[in-house]
């Protein structure tokens, strides 16, 4: 297994970028090169950046690729509602884009926090 496979934030990235790639299938035609591909951009950026994080041997790098993980899901949020209001999202499929959104931020920001307290100890490496 590699070492981003096992962080829950990851799964939940994952599975939000999956989601997202999913309910943007039925989106209109004219919109491929629009919200479609931002949305999926965003949500994808969100589970790369805890990949390459986890790549990095120190825990202030890995830190830096969870904030941008975090700024990701964010743009993931505002691209979700934005979609909804124009009406390209069901009621349902807004549902379970925005809970696994919630699910994918919380877990991310646990992380971050995680991080933060063993860089605040002064740990400086991830292994430490």
């Amino acid at each position: 297994m590699k070492p981003h496979e096992s962080l829950e934030a990851w799964k939940r990235c994952h599975g939000l970028t999956l989601t997202v790639y999913r309910v943007t299938q039925s989106f209109p035609k004219t919109e491929l090169y629009g919200i479609t591909s931002q949305m999926r951009r965003a949500a994808v950026s969100a589970a790369a950046n805890l990949v390459e994080g986890c790549a990095k041997r120190g825990v202030r790098d890995f830190r830096r690729f969870i904030d941008i993980a975090i700024g990701s899901l964010a743009e993931v949020s505002y691209y979700v509602l934005l979609a909804k209001d124009l009406g390209y999202l069901s009621i349902e499929d807004w549902n379970q884009v925005h809970k696994a959104g919630e699910e994918a931020g919380r877990t991310t920001m646990g992380l971050y926090k995680s991080i933060s307290h063993r860089v605040n100890a002064g740990q400086h490496r991830l292994t430490d």
